[in-house]
């Protein structure tokens, strides 16, 4: 067993990088263009940023609160939290390409959505998984004295997490756009106050 301090230095490096290369996809007006359209033209970029600069900060914030009550790591935690680390970092590639092909076909947007879709259902996945393993043999890499409703609550705060994602990215046979809506409502849910017991490392199991 080790400490999580190495993990967590590399997991907000990677959460800041992925977070900043989002920018990358909103694309700077040429000197010639007219500045008010050119900037207008350019809405599902700017929908797009703010929602997944959304995700990922929402993301990042339960991940660090995850660490409030995790207190050792192994190779197997070490490996499951890279992974999904891998999916965080890929997140502006879905995000670039949902915006670009908003409102210009549609079968490459709904493409785009499922792509888009996929990426965060992978990602909440890993992210239970994390959850999952830590808490898993009596919480074997929780800190010592975290109570068992930790445990419980924790996973019934997350669990919803890749099912909802996959309806949301679903609803886009629907219409794209509603799924388009429910992603951006849906960036709330990792916002939700499960943090009231998961930072509750003090109270005896």
């Amino acid at each position: 067993m080790t400490d999580t301090g190495r993990l967590e230095t590399f997991a907000d490096g990677v959460f800041a990088i992925a977070i900043t290369l989002l920018v990358l996809g909103i694309r700077i007006p040429d000197a010639h263009e007219g500045l008010a359209p050119a900037l207008a033209n350019q809405w599902p970029s700017f929908f797009a940023y703010v929602v997944s600069f959304l995700t990922i900060g929402i993301m990042w914030v339960q991940h660090h609160r995850l660490f409030t009550v995790i207190g050792r790591s192994n190779p197997t935690f070490a490996m499951i939290n890279v992974v999904f680390l891998m999916f965080i970092a890929f997140v502006p590639f879905p995000t670039q390409v949902l915006a670009q092909r908003v409102f210009v076909d549609r079968q490459g947007w709904l493409l785009a959505t499922f792509l888009y879709g996929g990426t965060m259902v992978a990602i909440a996945i890993l992210f239970n998984a994390i959850w999952a393993y830590a808490a898993a043999r009596n919480g074997h890499l929780l800190r010592e004295k975290v109570a068992i409703a930790v445990r419980e609550v924790g996973a019934r705060g997350y669990r919803f997490g890749p099912p909802l994602y996959g309806l949301i990215t679903l609803l886009a046979l629907v219409h794209p756009v509603v799924s388009l809506i429910g992603f951006a409502a849906f960036a709330a849910y990792w916002a939700l106050p499960i943090s009231g017991v998961l930072t509750g490392g003090d109270q005896t199991g």
